[in-house]
């Protein structure tokens, strides 16, 4: 990967997280907001079930943010775009689909069908 490219998945990795955490900035604001204690049983269950929601996926963006942060420290040590398993370099269609992957399109076919067979 040419010094051009590399500079371009760091760019979208770093705007991916910055979008990111403004989304957690608003989701913390938006809780604390509109944290009401409704008297009616039903409303609150509504309020709840949508912050339970929330904090969800936030628990998922938390961990997408992780990975990021991993790929942009790997930009750093030269590692990025390259294999964990094999060692082969990922495709660049693959990181454009997906620019946090640590596996090539073949380490990642086996790992998928590992994960079928043990359940």
């Amino acid at each position: 990967m040419n010094e051009n490219q590399l500079k371009h998945f760091e760019s979208l990795l770093r705007s991916w997280k910055a979008e990111l955490m403004e989304e957690v900035d608003r989701t913390v604001h938006h809780m604390q907001d509109d944290a009401s204690n409704f008297p009616d049983p039903n409303d609150r269950a509504t309020q709840e079930s949508e912050f339970s929601l929330e904090l969800r996926t936030r628990d998922r963006e938390r961990k997408l943010i992780k990975k990021i942060d991993e790929s942009l420290k790997d930009i750093e040590s030269g590692d990025y775009g390259y294999c964990e398993t094999c060692g082969i370099e990922i495709g660049i269609r693959r990181l454009e689909a997906r620019p946090t992957a640590t596996l090539c399109i073949d380490c990642k076919t086996l790992d998928e069908i590992r994960e079928k067979q043990v359940g």
